[in-house]
């Protein structure tokens, strides 16, 4: 296989794993962990793997005027994008905060027009709101009957995260370009984990360890090694080979997975509102994904 071949089912695992967890972080939320002590088992056991990793890596040095752009990193890419997506999906289903995720690649187009001047097409334009169309009529109107406490804040929360989410890779891009991933992934993670510690000390605290089940454990374990620092790991693979725009288009696959994994194992349910919420989001993405024409 060649190594772009490699890239692929790199980007492609990302978006099982990522489609996957939407449905066992679920399992895990809020009935044995709650959402932010969840998230400090999370960006906890992901900083001990990424400072382990990091000796095995190039050994570089950080340049002070940098830590500023970490840190911003490590708020919006680790710190309150975790905190809203992990409560967010603890109020909604994993079919709808997959959907939802998808707007990321919209929500970059837009901060990159505002914050680093990118012109924008008028298809461009056509797609955002066809895709915001999309995602406010999931969050008003996709109640769910399964699996959703308070589905419309649990939507808002993932939508913010994927607002978030776009501000990490606009501001890490940089860092990319700067230094080998290994050299600054870490301290983004310290840092984040130094973060989210208020919020979900008092959570993780609360975790009854000694009778979770066996298979929660599982799960915890899966989301901390595989939906946190594998997936790091293998987009590295991906970046390394593709085109970031390649990249991003993998993340429309998650909903496909997360939608799959869930009504198969009776963890969520399709609706009218579901599907038509989802075909204004993937037509919308679709427009602003789209290379322009040279003929």
């Amino acid at each position: 296989m060649s190594k772009r071949s490699w890239a692929l089912v790199a980007a492609t695992l990302v978006s099982i794993i990522y489609g996957v967890t939407f449905t066992i972080a679920k399992d895990v939320m809020p009935k044995y962990v709650d959402a932010f002590g969840f998230i400090v088992m999370r960006v906890g056991g992901s900083v001990l793997l990424f400072w382990l990793i990091s000796f095995f890596g190039p050994k570089e040095k950080i340049a002070k005027e940098d830590f500023p752009r970490i840190v911003a990193a490590a708020f919006f890419g680790v710190a309150f994008n975790m905190l809203t997506f992990f409560k967010g999906l603890s109020y909604t289903s994993p079919i709808m905060g997959a959907v939802l995720m998808v707007t990321t690649p919209m929500i970059v187009l837009v901060l990159s027009a505002f914050i680093m001047k990118e012109r924008m097409e008028n298809r461009k334009v056509l797609g955002i709101i066809l895709g915001l169309a999309g995602t406010i009529t999931l969050i008003l109107y996709g109640k769910s009957l399964v699996n959703a406490t308070n589905a419309s804040l649990g939507n808002l929360l993932v939508f913010v995260n994927a607002v978030s989410y776009g501000f990490y890779l606009i501001i890490v891009k940089k860092l990319m370009d700067k230094y080998n991933a290994f050299t600054f992934v870490k301290w983004i993670y310290t840092f984040g984990f130094l973060m989210v510690l208020p919020f979900g000390w008092n959570e993780f605290q609360a975790v009854d360890f000694a009778n979770l089940p066996t298979d929660i454990f599982w799960k915890i374990g899966f989301v901390v090694v595989f939906s946190t620092f594998l997936t790091y790991l293998l987009n590295l693979v991906s970046m390394r080979e593709l085109k970031p725009t390649t990249v991003a288009v993998f993340i429309y696959l998650q909903p496909l997975f997360a939608t799959i994994f869930a009504v198969s194992l009776g963890k969520d349910d399709l609706s009218l509102v579901k599907l038509i919420s989802a075909v204004l989001i993937f037509v919308g993405v679709y427009l602003v994904t789209q290379k322009k024409s040279t003929s």
